[in-house]
């Protein structure tokens, strides 16, 4: 009886470690990225997971959300859904991906250190970085704007320039948030149009409007003037005392990945110590906030956030363009 005892306790425990083994084993393999970040970007990401995890073979498709959404519901259209992770721009367009039921849970990723607003409570999808959109301004303005309501002033009256949210997502998000947070509401902008900003281009073209003084101020992502500036473009930007709107750079897997358990510890290096430090690297403030934000960043209790429902957002969508659009005449 013993004997026998012993046996189903060293099968049991043979059994237990092949079990534990198996995640480790999965991670390997073939896993197929689809991604909005620039080429070094990603490049730099996948090096740094393979790093830990050389048994995956990663490779990626890279373009702007817009165009990695189409081709992603194209493939939804055919039957057959492509990639395993998406690494792409904005919590909006994760939302729609979630309501469609595109997304895979990942239950075991470890948010405890993130504000619970940088992640999906359902845990479909996780925020990787903190892209802001603040004020920039020519060192040559006679006004240094502190305040959203700033540029509403006479002083900036025709030499406010901004992306269009008709355009793009980031600025959509960017429009809901200060309409929604912001006392005068959706007037915010009508107070804009009459004071004669323009809303149109990208944000690329916001900071050459303004480097060159052709426009002394504008709404923008964090990182461009920053690093213009150190360059020794006459630009800075300003975090105003309302808060920034920010997009969150968020990661997900699709529920048809061919690779899930790749594609979990994917999500899982992004939201680690080590994959935070990385996007402090490549320039970026990281979504994990005891990681530091990159040399000429506002300090991070600098960085006021906006409160921002993706969830809402997503609802109010139509409706939100639709009112932009009255507003500017577009």
């Amino acid at each position: 009886m013993t004997q026998k005892i012993t046996t189903l306790l060293s099968a049991a425990m043979a059994a237990g470690l092949v079990l534990s083994a198996a995640p480790v084993l999965a991670q390997e393999g073939k896993l197929l990225l689809y991604t909005s970040q620039p080429n070094t970007d990603a490049q730099q990401t996948i090096d740094a997971f393979r790093a830990k995890f050389p048994k995956v073979d990663v490779s990626f498709v890279r373009d702007g959300t817009p165009r990695i959404m189409a081709k992603l519901q194209a493939e939804f259209a055919a039957g057959q859904p492509q990639p395993d992770v998406l690494l792409i721009a904005d919590s909006v367009t994760m939302e729609g991906l979630k309501r469609d039921n595109r997304l895979l849970a990942h239950t075991g990723a470890n948010v405890a250190a993130y504000p619970a607003a940088l992640h999906d409570k359902d845990r479909t999808w996780f925020s990787t970085k903190l892209i802001t959109t603040g004020i920039v301004y020519n060192t040559r303005a006679t006004m240094v704007p502190t305040s959203w309501l700033d540029l509403t002033k006479p002083e900036a009256k025709g030499q406010v320039a901004m992306p269009s949210p008709l355009a793009s997502g980031a600025a959509l998000i960017h429009t809901v948030t200060l309409a929604r947070n912001l006392p005068a509401s959706w007037g915010y902008y009508e107070q804009l149009q009459k004071n004669g900003a323009l809303a149109a281009g990208g944000n690329g073209d916001i900071l050459r409007q303004v480097a060159t003084g052709e426009k002394m101020y504008g709404m923008i992502v964090d990182f461009m003037p920053i690093r213009e500036k150190a360059k020794g473009a006459p630009v800075a930007f300003v975090a105003p005392k309302e808060g920034l709107s920010a997009v969150t750079e968020p990661v997900a897997i699709l529920r048809s990945a061919k690779n899930p358990e790749a594609a979990k510890a994917f999500v899982d290096f992004l939201l680690s110590r080590e994959g935070q430090e990385l996007a402090r690297k490549q320039g970026y403030v990281p979504a994990h906030p005891d990681v530091a934000p990159p040399e000429g960043f506002p300090a991070r209790a600098a960085m006021t956030l906006m409160p921002f429902d993706p969830a809402q957002a997503l609802a109010d969508e139509a409706t939100s363009r639709k009112r932009f659009a009255d507003i500017f005449g577009q």
